[in-house]
């Protein structure tokens, strides 16, 4: 049995995701899938409503696979820190992450809560092209 944590931000995410662990996980393993919000003015029933979206995409593609629980966390901690928190609390084997490439004007490779992931945890990251 293996337990994933997924960092979930858009339905495209969820989707390419979704694609990657179909094959990958069994009837025994559980996903959690996670959406984190910071709880400041900039968050709006908008971010809320299309958190709860991806996440409903995850549950509707992998639940005839495994077992899926979803999470939204909107707080004062960053996404890097909600998905840390929830894998520690769920004792998960592995975060299982979308990585877009960079953009012509970007100057790092990944976005902050990808380089905080890889550089910050002690259980294996599966990045997936999105």
């Amino acid at each position: 049995m293996s337990v994933f944590i997924l960092g979930i931000d858009h339905v495209e995410t969820s989707a390419q995701l979704c694609d990657y662990l179909i094959d990958a996980v069994t009837d025994d393993d559980v996903v959690h899938a996670v959406n984190s919000l910071t709880d400041d003015d900039q968050t709006s029933s908008t971010d809320i409503r299309d958190g709860e979206q991806a996440l409903s995409v995850v549950r509707s593609r992998l639940s005839i696979y495994t077992t899926v629980e979803t999470h939204q966390f909107v707080s004062d901690s960053s996404p890097s820190e909600d998905l840390r928190a929830h894998a520690a609390s769920v004792d998960a084997d592995e975060f299982v992450i979308g990585v877009r490439g960079p953009t012509p004007t970007a100057t790092v490779a990944f976005g902050s809560t990808t380089e905080q992931l890889l550089t910050e945890v002690k259980r294996p990251v599966r990045a997936v092209p999105v």
